[in-house]
């Protein structure tokens, strides 16, 4: 929690109680405790208001995917490398199962279509 560790929050409340003295200590630490709860409230209010926004669907939103720390750049090249490029091909069908569409032959001396707009 902001980087500190028990041990440094345990200097600061000592600080704090020799700065603040045993008079005003309790009165800041009720203080404190308030200022949390109305916290609490307010964001307990607010995911409240987000699910009545968002309706049934934010019951089955899985936040674990929406993480950005499971972003992997390597994953996602990866995996768009791997992806078959024709959506018509099943994944278990062989090659002699695949219907390719014939390209067209030249005939002796043809010569292939140039597009000059190509190049």
């Amino acid at each position: 929690m902001f980087g500190l560790s028990g041990e440094k929050l345990v200097i600061l409340v000592i600080i704090a109680a020799f700065v603040l003295g045993p008079e005003r200590l309790p009165q800041y630490a009720k203080q404190l405790a308030n200022l949390i709860k109305s916290l609490r409230r307010m964001a307990e209010g607010a995911k409240d208001q987000l699910a009545n926004e968002l309706g049934d669907d934010y019951k089955d939103l899985d936040w674990k995917k929406l993480d950005p720390r499971q972003y992997d750049p390597r994953r996602i090249i990866r995996e768009a490398l791997v992806e078959d490029l024709s959506p018509a091909v099943s994944a278990g069908a062989t090659l002699n199962q695949v219907k390719v569409s014939p390209q067209p032959v030249l005939a002796d001396g043809e010569q292939a279509p140039f597009d000059n707009e190509a190049t």
